[in-house]
């Protein structure tokens, strides 16, 4: 900048800010750092409404709010919508200074995707050229910003319209397909991984042996095909491989293809020793895809959402029984074996197998041991009342937990609207039915238990 003072104001809708021409400089909103390589009165006017000289004070009609919190995400790098403003509103305000969709959070990011789609727009519909105030910026940076625009309309938007079907199941029909395939996947390697424990898999797996080989190799290909799609398509790689769902996919899909090389060099995994054993336990971590399932069932997103919000008092809830159960833990192991009262109770040799007792006590009041000693038995009162105390004080604070209404909303008030899909209707009556299965099975498993046959 070859003109005006040191110090550089601008006035942002009736809101001044001053900075050094440094600042300005090295400015992360592209529209202010550019001021600095303006020579002339005309250049600056190309950039902002209007420029008193004598005060070097550049002013900017724009929204004043919009822009207070666009200075938030300048000092502390975390971009969010602004309460009250239209997100296509406050979008329009971010092209204007130089900011793009990525740089918001990632919740605002899809409640920004949601409002596109609902009025059939896409985030490559619009650009920082759209608020250009002048012919002669236009021709300034005409060339550079002709790529990119290629690259918008072709390639990236093909690929913000991958991310939205693979991220919202119910955002398009293909995507409510991806999604309801997705799930019966997750339910047949689980179902697959069940099956494995059961004594007589062995057995049937050397009589079906490529049946079960090729139900395996599917489900892992479909699901290394899903991670690597929605990494592809993810906006921020770094950000996508930080998630722990996402860690756990490839955890869980790893053990597979060490496997087939370990096999295919001749070293079969089962005689690998402490190597096959670690092999195993990653396998087993394919149990953790359940949680994949939070997309597209309303039920564990009820949860999920419930758990953040209610951390506060469950982590409270969790110290106050572990506070008691370590205080009558010490006195039970006390009363029952650390006195020499005549009787030494080999349940509670140590506080640990005493915690246990305190443990069922607190909690389903099936007792594993029951205290022998008199003491003992009169200590165990107060246990139960403590028990009941939990209960009571949840009943108590039952003002402070947000009712649903509430739960279902954003910090700012905006409601957070779950969607029942196709994907969640084939979950539910899936699990009812596995359900209504798993019960059934235990009813004649224990009548066969019951009345074993006569050899």
């Amino acid at each position: 900048m070859k003109f005006g003072h040191s110090i550089c104001v601008l006035n942002v809708g009736g809101t001044r800010y001053a900075f050094t021409r440094e600042v300005i400089k090295d400015f992360p909103l592209r529209r202010v750092s550019r001021l600095h390589a303006c020579a002339t009165e005309k250049e600056v006017l190309e950039l902002c409404d209007d420029y008193d000289q004598d005060r070097n004070e550049f002013f900017f009609d724009r929204h004043a709010q919009a822009f207070l919190f666009i200075m938030l995400y300048v000092r502390s790098g975390k971009l969010r919508f602004v309460p009250g403003i239209c997100e296509l509103s406050f979008y329009t305000e971010m092209l204007y200074w130089g900011l793009e969709s990525a740089h918001l959070d990632f919740c605002c990011q899809k409640r920004l995707d949601d409002r596109m789609s609902e009025i059939g727009l896409d985030t490559d519909c619009l650009s920082e050229s759209d608020f250009r105030l002048s012919s002669g910026e236009d021709s300034q940076t005409g060339d550079e910003t002709a790529e990119p625009k290629t690259v918008l309309s072709g390639r990236a938007k093909w690929l913000e319209r991958m991310r939205q079907a693979i991220e919202d199941p119910n955002s398009s029909l293909p995507a409510q397909i991806l999604a309801t395939v997705s799930v019966i996947f997750v339910i047949t390697s689980m179902v697959m991984l069940c099956l494995s424990t059961l004594p007589d898999w062995d057995t049937a797996k050397r009589n079906m042996v490529e049946e079960h080989r090729v139900v395996e190799a599917v489900c892992i290909s479909w699901f290394t095909a899903e991670c690597l799609l929605r990494f592809l398509v993810a906006r921020n790689k770094w950000e996508f491989l930080r998630r722990p769902l996402n860690i756990i996919d490839v955890v869980a899909i790893s053990p597979y293809y060490i496997t087939m090389v370990l096999a295919g060099a001749g070293l079969p995994g089962g005689g690998l020793g402490v190597a096959g054993v670690a092999l195993r336990v990653l396998r087993m971590m394919r149990v953790f895809w359940l949680m994949k399932l939070a997309r597209h069932f309303l039920g564990l997103q009820t949860l999920g959402l419930t758990l953040r919000r209610c951390y506060r008092e469950m982590v409270m809830l969790l110290v106050f029984v572990a506070v008691a159960m370590a205080i009558y833990s010490a006195l039970a192991q006390l009363l029952e074996h650390g006195l020499d009262l005549g009787v030494r109770n080999p349940d509670y040799a140590s506080i640990p197998a005493a915690a246990w007792w305190v443990i069922i006590s607190m909690t389903t009041g099936l007792r594993p041991g029951v205290p022998a000693e008199a003491p003992a038995m009169v200590f165990s009162t107060p246990t139960k009342l403590v028990s009941e105390a939990g209960p009571a004080l949840e009943y108590l604070g039952a003002n402070r937990v947000p009712d649903l209404q509430r739960l279902f909303q954003i910090s700012d008030g905006t409601p957070v609207h779950l969607k029942r899909g196709v994907p969640d209707r084939l979950l539910y009556r899936t699990t009812m039915a596995l359900t209504m299965g798993g019960a059934l099975y235990c009813l004649v498993a224990l009548y066969i238990a019951a009345n074993p046959s006569k050899k």
